[in-house]
């Protein structure tokens, strides 16, 4: 597209939503032989008559009106983006809502909010803790928070936390009265604490790995949470085994009120990214804040 192009095709637009060659003239603050000229201009090379004129009014033609339905879109486009860099330069403002699991939240998003909130007080932040799957284009929601990489193909994603670990852990008490299991098979005859999937209803099966073998363990024991904060009190109260995020238990295991076990079988993978829809138009706060999140080695 040449640049005489964007030009003409402003001046169509204009005439066409004024009606008016007089009126568009106003708007565009130039004269209306020149505004007529140019659209007579964008009419022969294009080879389509787009509007139809007479002594009372100017109406647009069927190529017209569809030429018209496709630069209102894209018009509206360039003008939110031009207000977005302008928003850079000013102060940024708006709201932003995200939802995250209360772990994303504790560890990877309030520490960067914490500081990117007093640098910019016209934006707003909303989390929304949930740890069930959540629709964010249905829910209306900016962005959110899931471990890894598995997104749908219209969404960006970017990384936010660092590669995590998960533990089997116990406390020292719960070790007392039963021997440390050596393998995952041994955890059949452990009283082990199940997670309550939100998104799905069922108990999670823990994932354990070596090398090249993957298992699913299913665990039983005499409690079920949907909370890790909850999951994790209870294994360090000496109730049995708890499956967690070892980023969730760093400081039970320095202080010895946890024991790690099956340290072998349980190998990082990708941490936490923000996602949002690659059809989104970022706002100014909302780029800010991406950045502000993005994960740096």
């Amino acid at each position: 597209m040449q640049r005489e192009d964007l030009v003409d095709l402003n001046a169509f637009m204009a005439v066409a939503e004024a009606r008016s060659f007089t009126r568009a003239a106003a708007r565009l603050g130039t004269s209306q032989s020149a505004l007529s000229h140019t659209v007579r201009r964008l009419e022969t090379r294009l080879g389509v008559r787009l509007l139809t004129r007479t002594t009372r009014s100017v109406a647009p033609t069927i190529a017209g009106e569809r030429l018209l339905a496709t630069l209102g879109p894209a018009f509206d486009s360039i003008g939110a983006e031009l207000m977005s860099l302008g928003d850079l330069r000013d102060r940024p403002t708006g709201t932003i809502r995200i939802t995250t699991s209360e772990h994303a939240a504790t560890t990877i998003l309030w520490p960067a909010l914490e500081r990117f909130l007093p640098a910019y007080p016209d934006v707003q932040v909303e989390l929304s803790i949930d740890s069930s799957l959540t629709d964010i284009v249905t829910d209306r929601f900016d962005a959110g928070v899931r471990l890894g990489e598995a997104l749908a193909r219209d969404m960006v994603a970017a990384r936010i936390g660092p590669d995590m670990t998960m533990a089997v852990v116990g406390s020292p008490d719960y070790f007392a009265r039963h021997p440390a299991p050596l393998t995952p098979q041994d955890l059949a005859a452990h009283n082990c604490i199940n997670l309550r999937m939100l998104s799905s209803g069922g108990l999670y099966a823990w994932e354990l790995e070596q090398g090249d073998r993957e298992l699913r363990v299913r665990v039983e024991g005499q409690f079920a949470c949907n909370n890790s904060t909850m999951i994790v009190r209870a294994a360090a109260s000496g109730l049995g085994l708890g499956f967690v995020m070892e980023s969730a238990v760093s400081e039970h295991l320095r202080d010895g009120r946890l024991v790690r076990v099956l340290q072998e079988w349980c190998p990082s993978f990708p941490g936490y990214h923000l996602y949002y829809p690659s059809r989104r138009q970022p706002s100014a706060a909302f780029s800010l804040l991406v950045e502000a999140l993005r994960y740096r080695d």
